[in-house]
């Protein structure tokens, strides 16, 4: 079973990008054609943060080479692999794993009083069977108790609900002894 990662983020990217490079032309042309109050200096202030946002909208453009190389997680009868030619490919066989478990955060959006579940962080959380397995795969060394994981390796996957039940079936069809589930890790909070 395939996940390809990459066509996720290079959608999400180019919204986000359009989005805000959007708000910051809007910023500029309203700072530009004096369509603000306060007079010159709130014009240039109007016009930094318009900028600023112009800049983040590009972000996408600038970075598309790594954002659009081909990502993919595969699960297959030899074990866990991370398929990245121009990045930091893995493989976790079968047989070098204790546990195999999906992890999610819901992040919520302060509004007010109230919160608003925004979205699920997907990871995935690869537990080695033995401690010579760092060792031996040194390729993995960056995943290590990689945000609060402890005694294991998680590849954070994004905001992609999706993923879990095409994990859960992989699994299931490929490890189903190790396989650990879905731990709901709480919230992040942000404002909004």
């Amino acid at each position: 079973m395939v996940i390809d990662v990459a066509s996720s983020a290079k959608a999400k990217a180019l919204l986000g990008g359009s989005v805000a490079g959007v708000i910051g032309l809007f910023t500029i042309f309203s700072a530009l054609t004096g369509q603000t109050t306060g007079g010159v200096g709130t014009a240039i202030a109007v016009g930094g943060v318009g900028s600023l946002f112009l800049l983040i909208g590009l972000l996408p453009l600038i970075t598309w080479r790594k954002l659009s190389r081909p990502r993919k997680l595969v699960f297959d009868t030899t074990g866990v692999h991370w398929d990245d030619p121009q990045g930091k490919p893995w493989t976790m066989p079968w047989r070098e794993l204790a546990g195999v478990g999906i992890s999610r955060t819901q992040q919520r959006r302060v509004k007010l009083a109230d919160y608003i579940v925004r979205r699920t962080m997907v990871r995935l959380d690869l537990f080695p069977a033995d401690s010579g397995f760092r060792d031996r795969h040194p390729e993995m060394a960056h995943l290590w108790e990689f945000h609060t994981v402890k005694n294991g390796y998680r590849l954070p996957l994004g905001s992609n609900p999706k993923y879990i039940p095409i994990i859960e079936h992989a699994m299931r069809e490929y490890g189903p002894a190790l396989y650990l589930g879905v731990k709901d890790e709480g919230f992040m909070v942000g404002l909004v």
